[in-house]
């Protein structure tokens, strides 16, 4: 599924002297949040227990047709987290420009889309783990389209923090 950025707006940060619309840097385009999306070497993963606490682990990741896509073995914390929740947040690596995205983790399964996954994986990070290492009866692959998204420039930050609602 494909999607886009349905609006991009000023987020609601009282007492952090955000400048409205129009001024500063202005809201940045979701073509400058992609570009970071798909450049992060890592991202950070956080999820939610079943008791409520946080949990947030560095991940491979790679950003493809709007949407993180990483793998975990099953029986990691964060696994066993999304299958209870799949509400989750992803950020890029970079706190400097940081891009956030939140949205529901979406197992995925089939053969054709992990073997999509693996190649991508491989060629970001020079690997050679192939589509069996994506089995998934033992590791599990994540999609999170997100819902909304979060970026802002540290340089500018009263005049450049956007928020994307996506369709």
């Amino acid at each position: 599924m494909t999607r886009g950025p349905a609006r991009a707006s000023r987020p609601h940060m009282p007492g952090y002297g955000i400048a409205p619309a129009g001024s500063g840097t202005g809201l940045l385009p979701w073509s400058w949040a992609d570009e970071r999306l798909t450049r992060s070497t890592f991202f950070w993963l956080a999820t939610v227990g079943a008791g409520g606490r946080p949990h947030v682990m560095p991940v491979w990741a790679v950003w493809s047709d709007v949407a993180a896509w990483f793998s975990s073995g099953l029986q990691s914390r964060k696994a066993r987290n999304l299958a209870a929740d799949p509400r989750c947040t992803l950020t890029t690596d970079d706190a400097l420009e940081p891009v956030i995205i939140e949205g529901d983790a979406e197992r995925v399964t089939d053969l054709d889309r992990l073997a999509g996954f693996m190649a991508a994986l491989d060629a970001k990070y020079e690997t050679d783990y192939g589509a069996e290492f994506a089995d998934p009866e033992v590791n599990g692959v994540w999609r999170v389209a997100p819902d909304r998204a979060f970026g802002l420039v540290e340089e500018d930050f009263t005049g450049s923090p956007t928020r994307w609602t996506f369709d």
